[in-house]
């Protein structure tokens, strides 16, 4: 408990004396918010608006702009999109010179739409490094909203894909694969976009529901934080993942995202076997040089939730949470995964298939955690017995903590993570929750001392301590 300040506040008297307590609450409650702000501490911004741009731009207002900006791009300029809506009528942005960035001059990604009208199969194609997209919307692409590849004489490395906004594609909204085996797609980011299949969109999905939301083959060293990913399944037919590294990805970080009403959450590997890459260290030295899906990869502070009917109804409902297939020394900490219909709903996380090595700590879920085909898997702190009525608001998928949620809160057992999706300092008690969410109590402010008095001149004034404790 702490006494944060003593507080005074005074004004003409207009009432009678029987109504100078009312006024001296409406003074307290303006130096409670004062108090407050003293003691609050600062969330972290993991999303924050992108810095203006630091060399040379060009401003575009039309798609023949658009595609003479970008066919005449030297490294380093960054193409400004003026607000409105382009109608790209087949024709796709293909972005092949290295350092360019493309983002909308409002900085509002829904003020400029870039439009596929199913009729544009790749609405922007990248093929070369350091690329950003930022702060547009790209919808109802035939195929691929943003394909990232390598090209036959070079990697394509470091695309930053940021506060995108992408809508019904027809296939995977984000796809990232190598070109050949001696050119890849590595260090990448996808941050702070919402990435969304609607149910209008959902009747133009084709070949057995081939979609999902990000996509990557190959590929080294992404990271995939901070955004919304929603609504990837299909009436008939298994959606890929919402997220989704596999053919031998490597060291993916999948954290803080909020993943809701996909068939499947994130995936790390998929097949038993098949061809990947090769690596000149040889991780995984146990494989024996066998196939693996994915080499390590942390999977760390997301929200995975189901509650949509439809999914449910589906022909294969929620598959899973978190799926680790062949995916060898990967880890799934701290993970939220709820299903409001468990009927309907395979597995919460699951690690399959003989060559695979997971490490899964503290995740909570409300559905069974599945180790399949021979997987050796490494538990410690995960809760399978979740109610939904331990959460803020399970349906809307807002899967923070209740306070009265103790079969997750102080649950956990330690680990190397220090804040949880919202970046709050965990632990906050004697031993860390389990799941995403860090239940932080909201402190308690308490006035006492109080007393008013009215002057000769006509002004009251009150006077009172304020006391900050927290709220258990």
């Amino acid at each position: 408990m702490k006494t944060l300040r003593r507080g005074a506040c005074g004004g003409p008297s207009r009432h009678s004396p029987g109504a100078l307590p009312g006024i001296a609450r409406a003074g307290a409650a303006l130096l409670l918010v004062g108090a407050a702000g003293v003691a609050a501490t600062d969330p972290v911004d993991h999303c924050p608006p992108l810095a203006p741009p630091s060399g040379p731009t060009v401003r575009v207002d039309s798609v023949g702009g658009l595609l003479a900006a970008i066919g005449s791009a030297a490294p380093g300029i960054t193409i400004l999109v003026a607000d409105g809506v382009y109608d790209l009528d087949g024709t796709s942005l293909r972005i092949g010179t290295p350092n360019v960035t493309l983002r909308s001059e409002s900085g509002s990604r829904e003020a400029v739409i870039l439009d596929g009208n199913y009729a544009t199969s790749e609405i922007i194609q990248i093929t070369a490094s350091s690329v950003t997209i930022a702060d547009i919307t790209l919808r109802e692409a035939y195929d691929h909203p943003i394909h990232v590849m390598s090209t036959s004489s070079a990697p394509t490395d470091g695309t930053l894909i940021y506060n995108v906004h992408i809508m019904d594609p027809g296939q995977q909204a984000i796809k990232i694969n190598p070109v050949d085996s001696t050119h890849f797609v590595d260090d990448g980011v996808v941050a702070c976009s919402r990435i969304e299949l609607t149910s209008a969109g959902r009747p133009h999905i084709r070949d057995n529901c081939y979609t999902g939301g990000v996509d990557a083959h190959a590929a080294e060293g992404w990271a995939v934080r901070d955004n919304e990913i929603e609504g990837f399944w299909c009436d008939a037919g298994l959606s890929e993942h919402a997220v989704h590294f596999w053919r031998a990805s490597r060291d993916t970080r999948v954290e803080r995202n909020r993943l809701r009403n996909n068939a499947r959450g994130v995936g790390f590997g998929l097949a038993s076997d098949g061809s990947g890459r090769s690596y000149p260290d040889a991780p995984c030295p146990a494989a024996g040089g066998a196939y693996i899906g994915h080499y390590g990869g942390a999977i760390e502070n997301n929200f995975i939730g189901a509650s949509d009917p439809a999914l449910f109804a589906s022909a294969y409902g929620f598959d899973c949470g978190i799926c680790l297939w062949q995916a060898c020394e990967a880890t799934a900490t701290h993970n939220t995964i709820h299903s409001s219909d468990t009927g309907a709903t395979f597995s919460s996380i699951e690690w399959r298939f003989s060559r695979t090595v997971a490490t899964l700590t503290n995740n909570l879920a409300n559905h069974t955690m599945r180790e399949r085909d021979g997987a050796t898997g490494a538990l410690a702190g995960n809760v399978t017995s979740a109610d939904g009525t331990w959460y803020v608001d399970a349906p809307a998928g807002d899967l923070h903590l209740q306070p009265d949620a103790m079969g997750a809160i102080d649950q956990g057992v330690a680990t190397a993570l220090t804040a949880d999706i919202d970046a709050d300092s965990r632990p906050y008690g004697p031993a860390p929750d389990v799941g995403a969410d860090e239940h932080v109590p909201l402190p308690s402010l308490s006035v006492g001392d109080l007393s008013v008095t009215e002057g000769d001149d006509g002004t009251v004034m009150a006077t009172f301590t304020v006391t900050l404790s927290d709220s258990d």
